[in-house]
C-alpha cells in the first residue's frame, strides 16, 4: 500500500492570533523580504481573501498581486491589512 500525501498547507496551523501573529513576525525577520508578504498572504487566505477586500476597502485582484509578489504593496496597504487582522508591529532597539 502506497502512503498518500498532500502538500503543506501553513493555513492548516494557523488557528489562533497569536499563532498568526508569531507567523507574520518570523517571516518579517527572515532574510527574504518576500516571506513577509508571503506569510501575509497565506493568513488573508486563511481568512478569506473577499472576505478581508470587503472589510478593508482594497481590491481583491490588487490583493492577489501583491501576494503573488508581482505587485509592490504601499504601505497604507499593508498597515489596512495588518489592522484587520488584528497585528500590531511594535519597534524595539536591537541591542546587538
Amino acid at each position: 500500500m502506497k502512503t498518500q500525501t498532500k502538500p503543506l498547507d501553513i493555513r492548516d496551523f494557523l488557528h489562533s492570533d497569536e499563532e498568526i501573529a508569531e507567523y507574520i513576525n518570523e517571516a518579517y525577520h527572515d532574510e527574504n523580504p518576500r516571506m513577509f508578504l508571503i506569510a501575509l498572504g497565506n493568513v488573508v487566505r486563511s481568512k478569506g481573501v473577499s472576505k478581508v477586500a470587503q472589510e478593508t476597502g482594497l481590491g481583491r485582484e490588487s490583493l492577489y498581486k501583491v501576494f503573488s509578489g508581482s505587485a509592490s504593496p504601499k504601505w497604507d496597504t499593508l498597515k489596512k491589512l495588518l489592522d484587520n487582522l488584528g497585528i500590531e508591529i511594535n519597534m524595539q532597539a536591537n541591542s546587538a
